[in-house]
């Protein structure tokens, strides 16, 4: 039986873009009682192309969510999702003769104190425990892979001229997208993840995300990372979506009865 309740919000802000090509989502699975799911997605793409492909991945998503069953396994659902929403995307982009991508980050919470996360893209998933940074996704793209290799640190990816080349998101017609997976079994209260965009992660250091999420509920925690993230971009921000999922403490039972002196029967 879980020792926790689940607690979860979006925040979402244009930023100073024109558009809002960001999108995320929260569902329960009505076939599996239990599981929920968090997703965001940042679309990329001129003229709409990007929102539209950012809002197949969620719709995708919830669509085969709805179709989860207990005994499904959530690593092949995620992967169902990457590749359904990836055909759709590459398609509606070969008629439309635009060419739209999207990323992707999505987390599943089992009803077995577990959690599965899948990723494509540079939309991060980190996970917490209290205020306590624990491990974050690793980008998709060209500078994380400068990082792996030692030549850039990563504050200087965040300015790097090339840090918005991706080698890897769904609607490329040059590359199928691969998936990456993350697990993490045994969830206890205090638990917590965050699932963002660039717009948003672009702007804050670890200890800072783990702290803001810790320190309060998901709505503050988005009005505050939304406020900052504002003052930082100085008027060059991009879209900002993120998701906050949170394992709080079950309530302490309250005691409602009074004991009293049994009085001898006769």
């Amino acid at each position: 039986m879980s020792q926790y309740k689940i607690e979860a919000g979006t925040g979402q802000h244009l930023g100073d873009r024109k558009e809002q090509q960001d999108r995320a989502g929260l569902f329960a699975a009505p076939n599996a009682p239990g599981y929920m799911m968090a997703v965001v997605a940042d679309g990329m793409g001129g003229k709409s192309g990007g929102a539209m492909a950012a809002e197949q991945v969620v719709r995708t998503a919830k669509m085969l969510f709805d179709e989860f069953y207990p005994e499904n396994d959530v690593k092949a659902l995620l992967e169902n999702i990457v590749n359904e929403a990836h055909t759709v995307i590459k398609l509606a982009g070969v008629s439309s003769e635009k060419e739209p991508h999207s990323t992707f980050v999505a987390l599943v919470i089992t009803p077995k104190q577990g959690a599965i996360w899948a990723h494509v893209g540079d939309s991060r998933l980190y996970r917490f425990f209290g205020p306590n940074f624990a491990e974050r996704t690793k980008d998709h793209s060209y500078v994380e892979k400068l990082v792996d290799e030692g030549k850039i640190t990563s504050e200087e990816a965040k300015t790097h001229r090339m840090s918005n080349i991706l080698v890897n998101v769904l609607g490329s017609s040059a590359a199928a997208p691969y998936v990456t997976f993350g697990t993490y079994e045994n969830l206890k209260a205090n638990d917590s993840f965050l699932l963002c965009s660039d717009g948003l992660w672009h702007y804050f250091t670890e200890p800072e995300l783990s702290a803001a999420v810790a320190a309060n509920s998901p709505r503050q925690a988005s009005e505050l990372l939304i406020r900052k993230a504002r003052e930082r971009a100085q008027s060059h921000g991009d879209n900002c979506t993120f998701a906050i999922v949170k394992l709080n403490p079950l309530p302490e039972e309250q005691k409602n009865y009074v004991v009293e002196k049994m009085r001898r029967a006769v």
